[in-house]
Order: structure tokens, then C-alpha cells, then sequence
């Protein structure tokens, strides 16, 4: 059976490769096999534009915590890369990376600072990306190769998209306050892709979902890395209360709008019958993500009848507002996966101040990394 550093190696290679893959298929829209046209070693090479500084940023992240952690003498693993490419499917060609912590963490000092090295240095390279996608973006021309056709609108194909209505999938980028104040700042306004055809641009890209892993890690919930630096911050009593609610407003957020009280009729029909199976799943789904934030299973089905009940009445009042339910795999995989709650540590002594200051900076990155409806 294959060991460390065996599996890590091959892991990352197959990410590489199913990375590069992703990106090709973003730079130009489509599958790479099943087409009548299907890419070949150029398109390949081409996907390299996102695969590297993409996997830059994840590496980078990884090797924060990795390091740190040697530097505090605490034994883990190397980064594990997570390959994931559906072929037919759109899809970034990986899950991610994780590195895995082999022995209990007695300090909230080494909590802090191995949860806050990977975000602060995987911030850094998601910067640096996406400024670098936005100074050097290229002319018209470049969009002209993918999408020929908008050669016969003089220059203006932006007008045009703006105007009419385009055929088959369209993928937009939620912008984030940092995504903006580069964009202001970097990119020549002129040079500005349309927001139909940013996804075309794979520096833009891989910088955007570096800043958007980001702020999923830095989430004030459970074990993810923001939960830790909270924790250290706040101390487990405080983290306790806090970490819950955090993880409440995530999913009541994400399933607003998925139902609204005009969608069921007393009118049975097999299209109603399908909405009332739909939504009796939604209702345990929830239960789901709330189950294990209680001792008793009864409150967490009815914390999450109360959830629903709100995102109820709350469309009714503002049915033109929607959540973003992409975060409700996120707040699934936290609730049932990760957990909610943070182990406590022997050694609880407060931060020091240069810790509390980076702390406090973690969530203002948090803040201008989040946006709420990051891809639709």
C-alpha cells in the first residue's frame, strides 16, 4: 500500500493534470471530448494559465498551515490534494487540499497560529493572481479567438450582450469588495471583459476562487481555519455560542428563496406532490445541519423547522431576495462533517497582542474576501 509521501505526490500530480483540464475547458467554453471539435494538446497547454497559479494558491494555503505547524513542533502530514474532474460536467478539477494534524493540539496559541498561517499566506497569492489577471489583460482579440462571431459588432460586443439575450449556459463572478477595489485599480477600464465572458479569463479566474476559498476557510464556524482563530480570540465559552449561530445564518441565508408559501396550492396535483417531496427533503436536510449542535435530537429539528419557517415568511415579505444554495453543501459538510464546536486546550492563557491584531485582520479578510452569491 502506498505511504506518504507516495499518495501526496501522485494526488498532486493528478490535480495538475485535472486542473489543467478545468481550465481549458473554462478558457473556452466548452467540454474537452465531447465536442464535434474536441481539444487536443494545445487547449491542454493552454489550461496551465489556471491550473498553476490556481494550485499556486492552494499550495501556498496548504504549506502556511504545513510550516507553521513544523515551526511549532506539532507532527502532521503533508498536504493531500483532492482531484476532481466530472468530464462532462463543469467543475474547477479539484475539492481541494487538506493536511492532516497527527497528535492533540494543547495550546490555543498553536491553534491560531497554524489555523491563521494558511489563510493570511493563500490571501497574499490570490492577491498578487488576480491583480496580475486584471494589469495584463489582453485586447479584444483575445475574446475574438473563443467567441468569433462577436468580431461583427464593430468592438462593441459588450453593448450587444448587454442588449440581447445570449444562448445556452451563462457563469457570472459575485464580486467581492478586494475583487472590486484590484479591478478599479489594476485593469485598464477599456480592456474589461463582459461579465458573460470573465470565466474566459483564467488569471481573473484562478485569483477569484482563491479569494473565495478564502473566505469559506475563514468562516467563524467549528474547525475550519476561521473557527480557530475565533476560538483563540474569543475562548471556548464565548466560541461556543458564537460558532452555532454563525452556522445558523449561513444556511438560513443559502435556502432563502429555494421556497415560498405561493408555491403550494391546496390543489393536488403530481407536479405539487414532487414540490411537497422536495420540500419535506429540504426540512432534513436542515436537520441534518443542525443535528448535532444539540444533545437532543428534537431541537435540532426544531431549529430547523424555525429556519424554514423564517425563510418562509421572510420571502413573502421580500420575495424578489434570494440566498446563495450553493453554501448549503458547505453548511451540510460543517454541520455533519466537521463539526461545530472546538475542542478545548490545557494551555488557555489569552492572545498576546500582535496575535489579537492578526486575528482581528483575518476577519476583516474575511469580510472583504466573502461575496454572498459568488458563482451564478
Amino acid at each position: 500500500m502506498l505511504k506518504s509521501p507516495y499518495i501526496n505526490i501522485i494526488l498532486f500530480v493528478v490535480t495538475i493534470i485535472t486542473t489543467t483540464l478545468a481550465g481549458a475547458e473554462w478558457i473556452y467554453g466548452k467540454s474537452f471530448f465531447f465536442q464535434s471539435d474536441m481539444m487536443g494538446l494545445a487547449e491542454f497547454k493552454e489550461g496551465l494559465w489556471f491550473s498553476i497559479p490556481f494550485l499556486g494558491f492552494l499550495t501556498t494555503h496548504e504549506f502556511g498551515h504545513y510550516f507553521m505547524a513544523k515551526i511549532r513542533k506539532i507532527d502532521v502530514t503533508l498536504p493531500y490534494y483532492i482531484p476532481g474532474w466530472f468530464v462532462v460536467l463543469t467543475s474547477i478539477g479539484t475539492f481541494g487540499a487538506f493536511i492532516k494534524i497527527k497528535e492533540k493540539i494543547n495550546s490555543k496559541n498553536d491553534y491560531f497560529d497554524i489555523g491563521i498561517a494558511g489563510p493570511l499566506a493563500g490571501f497574499v497569492v490570490a492577491v498578487v493572481v488576480l491583480a496580475c489577471g486584471f494589469y495584463y489583460l489582453p485586447s479584444d482579440e483575445y475574446i475574438y479567438t473563443i467567441h468569433p462571431e462577436y468580431k461583427n459588432f464593430q468592438g462593441n460586443y459588450r453593448a450587444f450582450l448587454d442588449t440581447y439575450q445570449t444562448n445556452g449556459e451563462i457563469i457570472t463572478l459575485g464580486k467581492s469588495l478586494i475583487y472590486n477595489f484590484l479591478e478599479s485599480n489594476f485593469a485598464d477600464p477599456s480592456l474589461i471583459p463582459h461579465k458573460f465572458e470573465i470565466t474566459h479569463y483564467p488569471l481573473i479566474l484562478a485569483g477569484f476562487l482563491g479569494l473565495l476559498f478564502t473566505a469559506l476557510n475563514l468562516l467563524p464556524i467549528g474547525q475550519l481555519d476561521g473557527g480557530h482563530i475565533l476560538f483563540a480570540l474569543i475562548g471556548k465559552k464565548a466560541f461556543d455560542i458564537v460558532s452555532p449561530v454563525f452556522l445558523v445564518l449561513l444556511v438560513s441565508y443559502s435556502g432563502l428563496g429555494m421556497f415560498k408559501l405561493t408555491d403550494f396550492t391546496m390543489a393536488y396535483s403530481e407536479e405539487q406532490g414532487m414540490l411537497l417531496l422536495q420540500f419535506l427533503f429540504f426540512v432534513y436536510f436542515n436537520y441534518l445541519c443542525f443535528s448535532r449542535i444539540f444533545d437532543k435530537k428534537l431541537n435540532g429539528l426544531i431549529l430547523a423547522l424555525a429556519v424554514i419557517l423564517f425563510q418562509l415568511t421572510f420571502s413573502k415579505y421580500a420575495p424578489q431576495i434570494s440566498g446563495y444554495s450553493g453554501f448549503l453543501a458547505f453548511g451540510f459538510l460543517i454541520g455533519r462533517v466537521l463539526g461545530v464546536y472546538h475542542p478545548e486546550t490545557i494551555d488557555s492563557k489569552p492572545l498576546g497582542i500582535t496575535r489579537k491584531i492578526l486575528g482581528w485582520l483575518a476577519i476583516f479578510i474575511f469580510f472583504v474576501c466573502f461575496s454572498p452569491n459568488p458563482i451564478n
